[in-house]
Order: C-alpha cells, then structure tokens, then sequence
C-alpha cells in the first residue's frame, strides 16, 4: 500500500516513522523542505518535494495545526482533491474542528474520496512507541476497514465513535476535561500555598483520594510540583483543543459553562506564555495574578 504523511512535526515524525518500520511504501511532506528530506532520510521514506507529488497515494495521512490547515491541504489549489484519484482515502489524525471536517469530508466526497478522522491520544512518548489511542469518525466503513492497517502501525487502542467529524468531537472533549482538570488543580494548589499548605502534600492527598486524576498523577506530580515544566505537549495546543469543545457546544447550542470558562483559562496562559510554551506552565500565570 502506497502511503503519504503529510505534516512530520513533533507528533507526526515518530508516527511516520512507525509506518516506515511496519514496510509500507510511505513518502512524506512537509510545509519545511529541509524538514521534509531530513524526516525522509532518517526515517527511510520517499521526500515529497511538492505537494503535486502526492498524486500516487492511496492513503493519504494528515498530522496538522488544525481542520483549517488540513482543508487548505485537502481542497487547496493543487491539493489533494485537484490531484489525486477517486478511491484516495484521506485520514486526519490532527485535532481539528468537527464542522470543518464535515464540509471538508462533503467536498471531498463529490470528487470520489473519502475522508476519515482518527485524532490521537498519549503524546509523543506514545507516538514514539506506536501505542497511541486513536478515535475514529467515518461514513465508510469499507473505506476505514481498508487503512486499519496503517493506523495499527501507530496506534493500539482504537474508539470507533461514529460518523465523520466524531473521532474530533471526542479528542476536544477529552482535553477540554484534561484542560478543566489542569485549571481546577493548579487553583487548589495556588489557594493551599497561600493558606499555608504545601501544594506537594495536597498533590499527595489528591492522589489518595476522590479528586486524583492524570493531571494530579503525572502532570503535577511529575512536571509542576519539580518545577521542570517539560510535559512535551504546547500550552498552544491545548487552548485550541479547549476552544474546539467550547465553538462546538456553541454551534450545538449547548449550553456548557465549565467549557467555556475552560477555555477563556487556557487562552488567557497562552497569551501569557505564548502558544510553543509547555502546558504545565500555565500555574506560574494564574500565580501571578
């Protein structure tokens, strides 16, 4: 199976990697050329010099910034809708906004290809080991049945969570209760120090107890609490992720103001920090005020 991965950041390099390692035909693409032939030699894949180039692929896997980006990409003038076969598969693995994967996965569809969602989970440690939980949004299952295989390359736990645009609905809501988690802990920690209280003892007592989470267990405990802030995952990214769940609930009408409040914390840390500062470090902000 001829393979394309589009975007080999920080996330999308090690995930491109694992299918090269699993003996698919892969070339990759990236927006940086020299990254793109750097990736491709460490890797053992084919450089894709311009994105014209992707016109052999079968499947075509997308790790970027967000829907808008995969669109450009999608429907874009030389895009992969201008150049690629009917039967391409299209799957984004990016955290994008699940409306825009809708009206990207229908303007695809007329052309004769499909579009699947399948965002991550676990970071680049698990990206690394190709052991990322995968969440997946189609209308095709044929279509989905036939790039399993690409995606047991990279992943190991899969959610089937229903049409497209589901996969992303999940991933946002996953971190928007990550991000909720984060805000509510870091604010327990700030009052506790301010009473008096060692935050590395409440952290203790958290994990003992009802209020123990993975931001108190491994974020807090192994991050904040060292005051090493090197989570590996951007404050940038997870402001966009809780901003997915917040326009979502919007755009549904639901109404949701623990999300939205979420959101208005992470984007006030990011505009702080700026948006390639680690997550972790949103405390030493809210501490200042």
């Amino acid at each position: 199976m001829k393979v394309a991965f589009i975007g080999i950041g920080a996330m999308g390099k090690p995930m491109a990697a694992n299918i090269a390692k699993a003996g698919l035909e892969l070339s990759v693409f990236d927006s940086d050329s020299k990254r793109t032939a750097a990736v491709a030699a460490e890797i053992g894949a084919r450089p894709l010099h311009r994105l014209s180039d992707i016109a052999t692929a079968e499947v075509i896997v997308t790790m970027l910034p967000d829907g808008h980006a995969v669109r450009e990409i999608a429907l874009g003038s030389g895009g992969i809708a201008a150049v690629c076969a009917p039967g391409t598969i299209l799957v984004d693995m990016s955290s994008s906004q699940p409306l825009v994967t809708r009206e990207t996965g229908a303007a695809l569809a007329a052309k004769g290809i499909t579009l699947v969602d399948a965002p991550v989970s676990g970071g680049v440690e698990r990206a690394t080991r190709g052991t990322l939980t995968i969440m997946l949004g189609s209308n095709d299952p044929a279509a989905l049945n036939k790039v399993r295989s690409v995606l047991e390359c990279m992943g190991n736990t899969f959610f089937e969570v229903g049409g497209l645009g589901a996969g992303h609905v999940a991933k946002a809501l996953n971190n928007v209760v990550a991000a909720a988690n984060y805000a509510a802990l870091a604010e327990a920690m700030l009052v506790a120090e301010r009473y008096g209280v060692e935050p590395k003892q409440l952290v203790d007592i958290i994990n003992t107890s009802t209020g123990q989470s993975f931001i108190s267990t491994v974020v807090m405990k192994q991050f904040v609490i060292p005051g090493t802030y090197n989570s590996g995952f951007k404050i940038g990214l997870l402001a966009k992720d809780a901003a997915i769940a917040g326009e979502l609930s919007s755009a549904l009408n639901c109404e949701a103001p623990v999300i939205q409040l979420t959101r208005q914390r992470w984007v006030d840390a990011r505009n702080a920090l700026g948006a390639a500062e680690d997550h972790s470090k949103a405390i030493t902000v809210w501490r200042k005020k």
